[in-house]
C-alpha cells in the first residue's frame, strides 16, 4: 500500500520509527515532511500535502504525527475527500476504518505511549471498511462536503 507520512517538529522523532516499521511491512512510504529534525515548523502545510496526496492517489492512506494530533486533524479535514481520524488507541483506530472509512490516521505523540503507536497503526492499516449502515453515513458526510464546496 502507498502511505504518505508527515510530521511537524513534535512528531518528527516518531516519524522515523513509523517510517521504518511501514517499510519493513512492505508498504511504499512517501515522506511528506518535515525533513529537518529539531527545527520548529508549521503543521498546516504538511497536513494539506498529505491529505491532497491521499485524495489524489487511489487506494493510498496517510499518517500524520504531532504533539496532540488536533491541529493536523483539523487541517487535513479541510481537504475534500480527506477523512482524518485522531486516534489514541487501537479500538478507535480500528473503528475509524471500519465505521468511518478514514483514509488518514492522526496520532498525538504526547498522549500515546510510544510502544502503542505501531500497534495502533497496524490495527488501522489492517481494518477494512464495513459498509452497510456505515456506507450510508459516510455518503451523508460526502453530501455535507458537496453542499459547502459550491
Amino acid at each position: 500500500m502507498k502511505i504518505f507520512i508527515g510530521a511537524d517538529h513534535r512528531g518528527f522523532p516518531l516519524k522515523k520509527k513509523v517510517f521504518a516499521h511501514l517499510i519493513a511491512l512492505g508498504h511504499q512510504v512517501i515522506d511528506a515532511g518535515t525533513s529537518i529534525e529539531g527545527v520548529d515548523c508549521d503543521y498546516p502545510p504538511i497536513s494539506k500535502d498529505v491529505a491532497l496526496r491521499v485524495v489524489k492517489t487511489a487506494g493510498s492512506r496517510g499518517i500524520l504525527l504531532c504533539l496532540t494530533g488536533l491541529g493536523h486533524s483539523i487541517a487535513a479535514n479541510k481537504v475534500p475527500g480527506a477523512y482524518a481520524a485522531l486516534c489514541y488507541n487501537v479500538q478507535a483506530a480500528r473503528l475509524a476504518r471500519q465505521h468511518n472509512n478514514a483514509n488518514i490516521l492522526v496520532i498525538g505523540a504526547k498522549f500515546v505511549d510510544e510502544a502503542q503507536i505501531l500497534v495502533i497503526i497496524d490495527a488501522w492499516l489492517t481494518a477494512e471498511f464495513e459498509g452497510g449502515r456505515h456506507l450510508r453515513r459516510t455518503e451523508q458526510i460526502k453530501d455535507i462536503e458537496k453542499e459547502f464546496m459550491k
